[in-house]
């Protein structure tokens, strides 16, 4: 049920990898992301519980990236090996250069082999509706024309609405994706005070969500 569209290999050599579940029928094209910044693996860790129980077929064509950023989990980093935060390094028309080590998107926007992998993936696959999976914030924040389903994700786990995440977001990945381009986009924030099981029980609903109604 589960197949490897694409595949790349991170700078240290480690793979990422593009899973598909098809459905019996044509249904929207879901992508769910895990682990844009490396020391937030909670979204990995859900999606492969998702990928471990589901066992039917979904109406929504999910493609899912479990793991973006292999480089900055295995270093504990919110960047990847480069020192490069993926989420703001973007072609957005609000990408900037910033001394903050922290939130540095690059000397230049794309630079990034994770960073074009997900430029590719939107171009050539055309989701109609994105979950990003990030920590540890416990809200539901949305980009562009996904009001509707972050209402619909808010009630299934209790996490507040914020379409402002509240602070500057430049080269961001909503930004691009959701702002720019108009894909409904959802950045999940989950909390890190949680045990995996605690946390899979929370937001379980939100992955039959995307599979089956969104």
């Amino acid at each position: 049920m589960i197949k490897t569209l694409e595949k790349i290999q991170s700078k240290n050599g480690k793979d990422i990898e593009l899973l598909e579940i098809s459905p019996e029928k044509d249904g929207k094209n879901v992508l769910i992301i895990g682990v844009f910044h490396g020391d937030e693996p909670q979204g990995e860790v859900l999606i492969r519980k998702f990928l471990e129980e589901r066992k039917t077929l979904p109406k929504n064509r999910l493609l899912i990236i479990p793991c973006l950023n292999p480089d900055g989990k295995e270093l504990n980093t919110r960047q990847n090996a480069n020192g490069i935060d993926l989420n703001r390094n973007f072609p957005t028309k609000n990408h900037i250069i910033t001394d903050d080590e922290h939130y540095f998107g690059g000397k230049t926007p794309a630079s990034e082999v994770e960073t074009r992998f997900m430029i590719k993936i939107i171009e050539e696959y055309k989701p109609d509706f994105i979950l990003s999976l990030h920590a540890p914030y416990r809200v539901v924040n949305y980009d562009g024309d996904a009001k509707q389903q972050a209402e619909e994700i808010s009630k299934l786990t209790g996490y507040p609405v914020e379409e402002d995440i509240g602070y500057a977001t430049p080269g961001s990945f909503g930004t691009y994706a959701g702002k720019e381009r108009q894909i409904p986009t959802i950045t999940l924030e989950l909390p890190e005070d949680k045990t995996d099981g605690d946390l899979w029980r929370e937001v379980k609903s939100v992955f039959d969500y995307c599979a089956d109604e969104v």
